[in-house]
Protein backbone atom coordinates (compact mmCIF):
# COMPACT_ATOMS: atom_id res chain seq x y z
CA UNK A 1 0.00 0.00 0.00
CA UNK A 2 2.69 2.50 0.91
CA UNK A 3 5.15 1.65 -1.85
CA UNK A 4 4.97 2.35 -5.55
CA UNK A 5 5.17 5.39 -7.86
CA UNK A 6 3.99 8.85 -6.94
CA UNK A 7 0.20 9.09 -7.03
CA UNK A 8 -1.07 11.71 -9.46
CA UNK A 9 -4.50 13.08 -8.56
CA UNK A 10 -7.22 13.53 -11.18
CA UNK A 11 -8.30 16.92 -9.87
CA UNK A 12 -6.90 19.69 -12.05
CA UNK A 13 -6.64 23.25 -10.71
CA UNK A 14 -9.01 25.67 -12.44
CA UNK A 15 -7.99 29.06 -13.67
CA UNK A 16 -8.42 32.02 -11.38
CA UNK A 17 -9.40 31.77 -7.74
CA UNK A 18 -11.01 28.67 -6.27
CA UNK A 19 -11.85 26.73 -3.13
CA UNK A 20 -10.85 23.08 -2.84
CA UNK A 21 -12.76 21.19 -0.16
CA UNK A 22 -12.23 17.64 0.98
CA UNK A 23 -12.40 15.57 4.16
CA UNK A 24 -9.52 15.83 6.58
CA UNK A 25 -6.66 13.66 5.33
CA UNK A 26 -7.73 13.62 1.68
CA UNK A 27 -4.43 15.13 0.52
CA UNK A 28 -5.41 18.76 -0.12
CA UNK A 29 -2.16 20.24 1.21
CA UNK A 30 -0.02 17.83 -0.81
CA UNK A 31 -2.05 18.59 -3.93
CA UNK A 32 -1.74 22.35 -3.43
CA UNK A 33 2.02 22.24 -2.89
CA UNK A 34 2.47 20.06 -5.97
CA UNK A 35 0.52 22.38 -8.26
CA UNK A 36 1.55 25.71 -6.74
CA UNK A 37 5.11 25.19 -5.59
CA UNK A 38 6.10 28.81 -6.30
CA UNK A 39 2.98 30.44 -4.80
CA UNK A 40 2.86 32.45 -1.60
CA UNK A 41 1.73 29.85 0.95
CA UNK A 42 -0.31 30.65 4.04
CA UNK A 43 -0.72 27.61 6.29
CA UNK A 44 -3.35 28.28 8.95
CA UNK A 45 -2.46 25.03 10.69
CA UNK A 46 0.71 26.85 11.73
CA UNK A 47 -0.47 27.94 15.18
CA UNK A 48 1.95 30.84 15.37
CA UNK A 49 0.74 32.26 12.06
CA UNK A 50 -2.87 31.50 12.93
CA UNK A 51 -2.72 33.48 16.19
CA UNK A 52 -0.94 36.42 14.59
CA UNK A 53 -3.68 36.75 11.94
CA UNK A 54 -6.38 36.06 14.53
CA UNK A 55 -5.28 38.98 16.68
CA UNK A 56 -4.42 41.27 13.76
CA UNK A 57 -6.04 40.35 10.40
CA UNK A 58 -4.40 43.43 8.93
CA UNK A 59 -1.09 41.53 8.87
CA UNK A 60 -2.57 39.24 6.23
CA UNK A 61 -3.55 42.24 4.09
CA UNK A 62 -0.09 43.77 4.50
CA UNK A 63 1.50 40.55 3.27
CA UNK A 64 -0.76 40.52 0.22
CA UNK A 65 -0.07 44.20 -0.47
CA UNK A 66 3.60 43.38 -1.04
CA UNK A 67 2.83 40.90 -3.85
CA UNK A 68 2.86 41.84 -7.54
CA UNK A 69 -0.56 42.01 -9.25
CA UNK A 70 -1.72 38.64 -10.57
CA UNK A 71 0.29 36.63 -8.03
CA UNK A 72 -0.96 33.23 -6.83
CA UNK A 73 -1.66 32.82 -3.11
CA UNK A 74 -2.50 29.54 -1.35
CA UNK A 75 -4.39 29.68 1.95
CA UNK A 76 -4.59 26.24 3.57
CA UNK A 77 -7.46 25.51 6.03
CA UNK A 78 -9.22 28.81 5.38
CA UNK A 79 -12.20 27.77 7.55
CA UNK A 80 -10.06 28.39 10.64
CA UNK A 81 -10.16 32.15 9.96
CA UNK A 82 -13.16 33.04 7.78
CA UNK A 83 -12.57 36.75 8.40
CA UNK A 84 -9.57 36.57 6.05
CA UNK A 85 -11.96 36.16 3.14
CA UNK A 86 -12.75 39.86 3.36
CA UNK A 87 -9.13 40.58 2.43
CA UNK A 88 -9.15 37.81 -0.18
CA UNK A 89 -12.17 39.45 -1.79
CA UNK A 90 -10.50 42.86 -1.74
CA UNK A 91 -7.30 41.64 -3.36
CA UNK A 92 -9.10 39.63 -6.04
CA UNK A 93 -10.92 42.79 -7.03
CA UNK A 94 -8.18 45.36 -6.50
CA UNK A 95 -4.93 43.56 -7.36
CA UNK A 96 -6.14 40.60 -9.43
CA UNK A 97 -4.46 38.17 -7.05
CA UNK A 98 -5.42 34.53 -7.63
CA UNK A 99 -6.23 32.46 -4.56
CA UNK A 100 -6.33 28.73 -3.95
CA UNK A 101 -8.27 28.25 -0.71
CA UNK A 102 -8.49 24.84 0.94
CA UNK A 103 -10.70 23.57 3.74
CA UNK A 104 -12.32 20.51 5.24
CA UNK A 105 -15.65 22.26 5.82
CA UNK A 106 -17.63 25.11 4.34
CA UNK A 107 -19.88 25.22 7.41
CA UNK A 108 -17.93 27.79 9.38
CA UNK A 109 -17.46 29.93 6.29
CA UNK A 110 -21.22 30.01 5.68
CA UNK A 111 -21.97 30.72 9.35
CA UNK A 112 -19.58 33.67 9.19
CA UNK A 113 -21.68 35.12 6.36
CA UNK A 114 -18.85 35.09 3.83
CA UNK A 115 -21.00 33.55 1.07
CA UNK A 116 -17.84 31.91 -0.31
CA UNK A 117 -16.77 35.13 -2.09
CA UNK A 118 -20.13 35.48 -3.87
CA UNK A 119 -19.10 33.46 -6.90
CA UNK A 120 -15.67 35.01 -7.36
CA UNK A 121 -14.04 31.65 -6.61
CA UNK A 122 -15.27 28.34 -8.01
CA UNK A 123 -15.64 25.28 -5.76
CA UNK A 124 -13.74 22.05 -6.29
CA UNK A 125 -13.56 18.87 -4.20
CA UNK A 126 -10.87 16.28 -3.49
CA UNK A 127 -12.02 12.71 -2.86
CA UNK A 128 -10.39 9.56 -1.51
CA UNK A 129 -7.94 7.93 -3.89
CA UNK A 130 -9.56 6.37 -6.96
CA UNK A 131 -8.51 3.21 -8.84
CA UNK A 132 -7.37 5.34 -11.78
CA UNK A 133 -5.08 7.28 -9.44
CA UNK A 134 -3.76 4.22 -7.62
CA UNK A 135 -3.07 2.21 -10.78
CA UNK A 136 -1.36 -1.07 -9.96
CA UNK A 137 -1.63 -0.30 -6.23
CA UNK A 138 -5.43 -0.55 -6.34
CA UNK A 139 -6.86 -3.53 -4.48
CA UNK A 140 -10.60 -3.60 -3.90
CA UNK A 141 -10.32 -5.83 -0.84
CA UNK A 142 -7.94 -3.39 0.84
CA UNK A 143 -10.11 -0.41 -0.10
CA UNK A 144 -13.25 -1.99 1.37
CA UNK A 145 -11.37 -2.87 4.56
CA UNK A 146 -9.20 0.22 5.13
CA UNK A 147 -10.58 2.78 2.71
CA UNK A 148 -8.49 4.90 0.34
CA UNK A 149 -8.23 8.25 2.09
CA UNK A 150 -4.76 9.57 1.19
CA UNK A 151 -3.60 9.88 4.82
CA UNK A 152 -4.68 6.33 5.69
CA UNK A 153 -3.40 4.81 2.44
CA UNK A 154 0.04 6.38 2.88
CA UNK A 155 0.34 4.77 6.32
CA UNK A 156 -0.66 1.30 5.15
CA UNK A 157 -4.24 1.37 6.41
CA UNK A 158 -3.18 0.40 9.92
CA UNK A 159 -5.66 0.32 12.79
CA UNK A 160 -3.89 3.05 14.77
CA UNK A 161 -4.26 5.55 11.92
CA UNK A 162 -7.95 4.78 11.45
CA UNK A 163 -8.65 5.00 15.19
CA UNK A 164 -6.73 8.26 15.43
CA UNK A 165 -8.61 9.68 12.44
CA UNK A 166 -11.98 9.40 14.18
CA UNK A 167 -10.63 10.83 17.44
CA UNK A 168 -8.87 13.68 15.63
CA UNK A 169 -12.08 14.42 13.73
CA UNK A 170 -14.00 14.70 17.01
CA UNK A 171 -11.32 16.76 18.71
CA UNK A 172 -10.16 19.12 15.95
CA UNK A 173 -13.06 19.25 13.51
CA UNK A 174 -16.01 19.13 15.88
CA UNK A 175 -14.87 20.30 19.32
CA UNK A 176 -12.23 22.83 18.31
CA UNK A 177 -14.52 24.45 15.73
CA UNK A 178 -17.44 24.37 18.20
CA UNK A 179 -19.73 22.74 15.65
CA UNK A 180 -21.84 21.05 18.36
CA UNK A 181 -22.73 21.89 21.96
CA UNK A 182 -22.98 18.27 23.07
CA UNK A 183 -19.79 16.50 22.01
CA UNK A 184 -20.76 13.31 23.89
CA UNK A 185 -24.03 13.15 21.96
CA UNK A 186 -22.22 13.58 18.65
CA UNK A 187 -19.71 10.88 19.64
CA UNK A 188 -22.63 8.50 20.30
CA UNK A 189 -24.21 9.51 17.00
CA UNK A 190 -21.19 8.66 14.81
CA UNK A 191 -21.19 4.83 15.15
CA UNK A 192 -24.97 4.74 14.80
CA UNK A 193 -24.78 6.84 11.63
CA UNK A 194 -22.12 4.46 10.32
CA UNK A 195 -24.65 1.63 10.66
CA UNK A 196 -26.81 3.49 8.12
CA UNK A 197 -24.03 3.52 5.50
CA UNK A 198 -25.75 2.59 2.23
CA UNK A 199 -29.16 2.49 3.94
CA UNK A 200 -32.33 4.55 3.77
CA UNK A 201 -32.21 7.02 6.64
CA UNK A 202 -34.63 6.78 9.53
CA UNK A 203 -33.95 9.88 11.60
CA UNK A 204 -36.25 8.80 14.44
CA UNK A 205 -34.48 5.45 14.80
CA UNK A 206 -31.07 7.09 14.57
CA UNK A 207 -32.03 9.62 17.24
CA UNK A 208 -33.35 6.91 19.57
CA UNK A 209 -30.20 4.81 19.28
CA UNK A 210 -27.91 7.83 19.75
CA UNK A 211 -29.89 9.14 22.71
CA UNK A 212 -30.56 12.57 21.23
CA UNK A 213 -33.56 14.31 19.71
CA UNK A 214 -34.60 13.93 16.09
CA UNK A 215 -33.93 17.63 15.48
CA UNK A 216 -30.43 17.19 16.88
CA UNK A 217 -29.81 14.20 14.60
CA UNK A 218 -30.82 16.24 11.55
CA UNK A 219 -28.26 18.86 12.61
CA UNK A 220 -25.61 16.19 13.10
CA UNK A 221 -26.27 14.82 9.62
CA UNK A 222 -25.71 18.29 8.21
CA UNK A 223 -22.37 18.42 10.04
CA UNK A 224 -21.33 15.08 8.52
CA UNK A 225 -22.13 16.49 5.09
CA UNK A 226 -20.51 19.87 5.73
CA UNK A 227 -17.31 18.20 6.92
CA UNK A 228 -17.48 16.05 3.77
CA UNK A 229 -17.51 12.69 5.53
CA UNK A 230 -20.92 11.68 4.20
CA UNK A 231 -23.68 12.71 1.85
CA UNK A 232 -27.36 12.00 1.41
CA UNK A 233 -28.74 10.67 -1.86
CA UNK A 234 -32.32 11.69 -2.54
CA UNK A 235 -35.03 9.38 -3.80
CA UNK A 236 -36.20 9.71 -7.39
CA UNK A 237 -39.51 11.54 -7.54
CA UNK A 238 -40.40 11.26 -11.21
CA UNK A 239 -43.94 10.81 -12.41
CA UNK A 240 -44.00 7.05 -12.42
CA UNK A 241 -46.96 4.74 -11.99
CA UNK A 242 -45.80 3.92 -8.48
CA UNK A 243 -45.14 6.10 -5.47
CA UNK A 244 -41.45 6.41 -4.55
CA UNK A 245 -39.95 6.58 -1.10
CA UNK A 246 -38.93 10.06 -0.11
CA UNK A 247 -36.36 9.32 2.61
CA UNK A 248 -32.75 9.80 1.47
CA UNK A 249 -29.99 7.20 1.67
CA UNK A 250 -26.79 7.92 3.58
CA UNK A 251 -23.34 7.23 2.16
CA UNK A 252 -20.05 7.79 3.95
CA UNK A 253 -17.28 9.05 1.72
CA UNK A 254 -14.88 6.21 2.54
CA UNK A 255 -15.43 2.60 3.66
CA UNK A 256 -12.46 2.67 6.04
CA UNK A 257 -13.77 5.71 7.90
CA UNK A 258 -17.29 4.27 8.06
CA UNK A 259 -15.85 1.08 9.59
CA UNK A 260 -13.58 3.00 11.98
CA UNK A 261 -16.56 4.97 13.28
CA UNK A 262 -18.04 1.60 14.31
CA UNK A 263 -14.65 0.36 15.60
CA UNK A 264 -14.43 -2.28 12.88
CA UNK A 265 -10.82 -2.88 11.85
CA UNK A 266 -10.51 -6.57 11.04
CA UNK A 267 -11.48 -8.44 7.90
CA UNK A 268 -14.66 -7.37 6.13
CA UNK A 269 -17.56 -9.54 7.25
CA UNK A 270 -20.11 -10.90 4.79
CA UNK A 271 -22.92 -8.87 6.35
CA UNK A 272 -21.10 -5.56 5.82
CA UNK A 273 -19.57 -6.19 2.39
CA UNK A 274 -22.69 -5.23 0.43
CA UNK A 275 -23.06 -1.78 1.99
CA UNK A 276 -19.31 -1.11 1.78
CA UNK A 277 -19.20 -2.05 -1.90
CA UNK A 278 -22.28 0.01 -2.73
CA UNK A 279 -20.88 2.97 -0.80
CA UNK A 280 -17.54 2.71 -2.61
CA UNK A 281 -19.32 2.72 -5.98
CA UNK A 282 -21.22 5.82 -4.81
CA UNK A 283 -17.94 7.61 -4.01
CA UNK A 284 -16.42 6.65 -7.37
CA UNK A 285 -19.46 8.04 -9.19
CA UNK A 286 -19.52 11.19 -7.08
CA UNK A 287 -15.82 11.81 -7.70
CA UNK A 288 -16.12 11.47 -11.49
CA UNK A 289 -19.12 13.77 -11.47
CA UNK A 290 -16.96 16.37 -9.72
CA UNK A 291 -13.73 15.80 -11.67
CA UNK A 292 -15.08 15.17 -15.18
CA UNK A 293 -18.79 16.00 -15.24
CA UNK A 294 -19.79 12.35 -15.67
CA UNK A 295 -23.46 13.18 -14.99
CA UNK A 296 -25.64 16.13 -14.03
CA UNK A 297 -27.73 14.72 -11.18
CA UNK A 298 -28.43 11.43 -9.42
CA UNK A 299 -30.93 9.61 -7.21
CA UNK A 300 -31.86 6.17 -6.01
CA UNK A 301 -35.21 4.46 -6.73
CA UNK A 302 -37.39 2.38 -4.43
CA UNK A 303 -41.19 2.14 -4.78
CA UNK A 304 -43.06 2.06 -1.49
CA UNK A 305 -45.38 -0.70 -2.68
CA UNK A 306 -42.59 -3.26 -3.05
CA UNK A 307 -39.96 -3.27 -0.29
CA UNK A 308 -37.70 -5.75 -2.10
CA UNK A 309 -37.33 -3.52 -5.17
CA UNK A 310 -34.61 -0.91 -5.42
CA UNK A 311 -32.15 0.60 -7.86
CA UNK A 312 -29.03 1.91 -6.15
CA UNK A 313 -28.20 4.76 -8.53
CA UNK A 314 -29.97 6.66 -11.28
CA UNK A 315 -27.59 8.94 -13.16
CA UNK A 316 -29.02 11.74 -15.28
CA UNK A 317 -27.45 13.69 -18.14
CA UNK A 318 -29.73 15.77 -20.34
CA UNK A 319 -32.57 13.36 -21.21
CA UNK A 320 -30.47 10.22 -20.75
CA UNK A 321 -30.63 7.94 -17.70
CA UNK A 322 -28.29 5.20 -16.49
CA UNK A 323 -29.61 2.87 -13.76
CA UNK A 324 -26.92 1.05 -11.76
CA UNK A 325 -27.20 -1.76 -9.24
CA UNK A 326 -24.09 -2.64 -7.18
CA UNK A 327 -23.85 -6.26 -6.04
CA UNK A 328 -21.02 -7.53 -3.82
CA UNK A 329 -21.26 -11.04 -5.21
CA UNK A 330 -19.18 -13.02 -7.67
CA UNK A 331 -22.28 -14.74 -9.06
CA UNK A 332 -25.20 -13.13 -10.85
CA UNK A 333 -28.38 -14.18 -9.11
CA UNK A 334 -31.84 -13.61 -10.68
CA UNK A 335 -32.84 -11.17 -7.93
CA UNK A 336 -29.87 -8.93 -8.81
CA UNK A 337 -31.74 -7.55 -11.83
CA UNK A 338 -35.22 -7.43 -10.33
CA UNK A 339 -35.12 -3.77 -9.38
CA UNK A 340 -33.65 -2.69 -12.72
CA UNK A 341 -36.37 -4.56 -14.62
CA UNK A 342 -39.08 -2.99 -12.46
CA UNK A 343 -37.67 0.50 -12.94
CA UNK A 344 -37.34 0.06 -16.71
CA UNK A 345 -40.93 -1.16 -16.88
CA UNK A 346 -42.20 1.91 -15.03
CA UNK A 347 -40.00 4.54 -16.65
CA UNK A 348 -41.80 7.05 -18.86
CA UNK A 349 -38.87 9.04 -20.22
CA UNK A 350 -38.29 9.63 -23.92
CA UNK A 351 -35.18 7.45 -24.08
CA UNK A 352 -34.86 3.95 -22.71
CA UNK A 353 -32.50 3.97 -19.70
CA UNK A 354 -29.27 2.02 -19.81
CA UNK A 355 -29.35 -0.72 -17.17
CA UNK A 356 -26.15 -1.90 -15.44
CA UNK A 357 -25.24 -4.37 -12.73
CA UNK A 358 -21.69 -4.01 -11.39
CA UNK A 359 -20.56 -7.10 -9.50
CA UNK A 360 -17.52 -8.98 -8.21
CA UNK A 361 -17.55 -11.65 -10.92
CA UNK A 362 -15.14 -11.86 -13.84
CA UNK A 363 -17.49 -12.35 -16.82
CA UNK A 364 -19.08 -9.53 -18.77
CA UNK A 365 -22.68 -10.50 -19.60
CA UNK A 366 -25.84 -9.13 -21.20
CA UNK A 367 -29.25 -10.41 -20.15
CA UNK A 368 -32.20 -10.92 -22.53
CA UNK A 369 -33.75 -7.73 -21.08
CA UNK A 370 -30.71 -5.73 -22.21
CA UNK A 371 -29.05 -5.38 -18.81
CA UNK A 372 -25.25 -5.02 -18.94
CA UNK A 373 -23.57 -7.08 -16.21
CA UNK A 374 -20.11 -5.63 -15.66
CA UNK A 375 -17.20 -6.85 -13.53
CA UNK A 376 -15.65 -4.09 -11.43
CA UNK A 377 -12.79 -3.51 -13.87
CA UNK A 378 -15.10 -3.20 -16.88
CA UNK A 379 -17.34 -0.82 -14.94
CA UNK A 380 -14.35 1.33 -13.94
CA UNK A 381 -13.14 1.41 -17.56
CA UNK A 382 -16.53 2.76 -18.66
CA UNK A 383 -16.53 5.37 -15.86
CA UNK A 384 -12.95 6.45 -16.50
CA UNK A 385 -13.54 6.83 -20.25
CA UNK A 386 -16.89 8.57 -19.75
CA UNK A 387 -18.76 5.81 -21.58
CA UNK A 388 -21.62 5.06 -19.19
CA UNK A 389 -24.18 6.96 -21.27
Amino acid sequence: MVSGPEIRRLLQPPRGSFFVFGPRGSGKSTWLRRHFASATYVDLLDERLFHSYLTDPGLFGARLEALPPGSRVVVDEIQRLPALLNEVHRFIEGRRLQFALSGSSARKLRKAGTNLLAGRAVRKALFPLLPEELGAQFDLGSVLRHGSLALVWARGGDRETLEAYVQTYLREEIQAEALVRNLAGFARFLPVAALFHGQVLNAASLARDAGVSRTTVLGYLEILEDTLLAHRLLAYEGRLRVKEKRHPKLYWIDPGIARAARRRFGRVLDEERGALFEGWVATVLQAYRSYRGLFDDWNYWAPTEAHALEVDFLLWRDEACVAIEAKASARLRPEATKGLRAFAGSYTGKRRPRLIVVYLGTERLRTPEGIDVLPVRAFLDAVERGELF
